[in-house]
């Protein structure tokens, strides 16, 4: 089946490039710092990786929607090859400098923005044809909920791959290995066929314009984007415990390894799931969740608890994105799908950035245990808030039904078009 084989090479393919980053992450400030004997050049290339992604809706609208075939996604995943290929070249002439790394990052930012959301509006296409050759539905979220839980899958073994692999001195390698392996991911796309907008839709709609007749898309993308920008409580706060307490990274190893298998243990629940519960209130519930789980970590600082609720957050994630990915799938096809994949994308990259900007003089003020309860507290009560906003309006929204006919339905159709 072509559709099959197409999933299974974008699949194959974003997760050996997404492992590959894992990998070299573990290299890649090693190399720099080797290179330039530099600590504050270690962090250039990522930080400027960041900026494209974060700017993207100012210069990406016309762009991203190019990206609607594999053949696409593979010249985009040239350039960020060549971007990636940039450091390790630098440094075999030893020739790598802080103004490399800028480029090299904005070019691989530049890349990020249309590939990311561009192989997972692709994969969503891939499903769509799947479900149309063999009568299901929903393949699309079931293919983008396997995709994230491939790369969280690459977020556990890729370090300690990393690690293993520097300390046998095969540290410059790991780049080239990360660049042959984006390319590779871009090659096994060649031939995907996307879904091109229809000629009455809008060409190149806004993330705003994307969202009219979306409100529910919106409220999941608060719930998440809270979760991200308390990131922070979780990663850095668990750092500072153990550096506190005496046990550097074994408190942040034991709440990671939590996560991770969690994250995993969820991506196979979430399939099921999501097919029985509403996907807002799912959302909600899994952020609320997930906030309780570091309320509980900053009041039962344990390894074993660590890990334990590490475990319970990973699982209420997935099941979050997982409910976003359903809003988004059902709802949008072609330009304002890859609209609405960007917007996500951008939501989870500003909020991410801006939380660990603040994470550091928050957890020197609060402590890294009172951090923790009070993210934990805050993204609980805006996931619930979400949740009671959304159950409000709803009820205004069927108000008008009951004395009026079919007045709220012609709103929703009109909403609906106007996307």
């Amino acid at each position: 089946m072509t559709a099959r084989r197409d999933a299974l090479f974008l699949l194959a393919g974003g997760g050996s490039a997404d492992l590959a980053f894992r990998i070299a992450q573990v290299a890649l400030p090693l190399v720099v710092l080797q290179e330039t004997g530099s600590v504050a050049a270690t962090g250039l290339a990522g930080g400027a990786a960041g900026v494209p992604v974060l700017l993207s809706p100012w210069w990406a609208r016309r762009a991203r929607q190019w990206v609607d075939s594999g053949s696409r996604l593979a010249v985009v995943a040239l350039v960020q090859a060549i971007a990636l290929a940039m450091v390790p070249a630098a440094a075999a002439f030893n020739q790598l400098h802080a103004g490399l790394l800028i480029a090299s990052g904005l070019m691989l930012g530049c890349g990020d923005a249309l590939s990311t959301p561009g192989r997972s509006a692709l994969l969503a296409d891939t499903g769509d044809r799947w479900d149309q050759a063999n009568n299901s539905r929903d393949r699309a979220v079931v293919l983008l909920t396997w995709q994230d839980g491939i790369r969280r899958l690459g977020m556990m073994v890729g370090p300690p791959i990393g690690a293993l692999a520097v300390a046998t001195g095969f540290t410059n390698g790991l780049l080239w290995v990360e660049a042959a392996a984006v390319l590779a991911a871009g090659l096994l796309a060649v031939g995907v066929v996307g879904e091109r907008s229809p000629a009455e839709a809008p060409a190149m709609p806004s993330i705003r314009e994307s969202l009219v007749g979306r409100q529910d898309v919106l409220y999941g993308w608060i719930a998440r984007g809270t979760g991200c920008l308390t990131w922070f409580a979780f990663t850095l706060g668990l750092s500072v415990i153990g550096a506190q307490r005496g046990q550097p990274g074994v408190y942040l190893a034991a709440g990671m390894s939590g996560y991770g298998i969690g994250s995993v243990l969820g991506t196979l629940a979430s399939l099921a799931v999501i097919r029985r519960v509403s996907p807002v209130p799912l959302a909600a519930l899994s952020w609320a969740l997930m906030g309780l789980c570091w309320v509980g970590m900053g009041v039962w600082t344990t390894p074993p608890a660590v890990a334990a609720l590490g475990a319970l957050s990973g699982v209420t994630v997935v099941l979050g994105i997982a409910a976003i990915s359903m809003l988004i799938t059902r709802s949008s096809a072609g330009a304002e799908r890859r609209t609405l994949l960007s917007g996500q994308s951008v939501v989870v990259n500003a909020s991410s950035s801006a939380g660990l900007l603040i994470g550091g003089p928050v957890i020197a003020v609060a402590g890294a245990e009172n951090t923790l309860v009070g993210a934990g507290a805050l993204t609980a009560a805006v996931a619930l808030g979400v949740l009671l906003v959304r159950r409000n309006r709803a009820a205004r929204d069927t108000a008008p039904c009951q004395t009026s006919g079919h007045v709220g339905q012609d709103h929703d159709h009109h909403a609906g078009r106007a996307a």
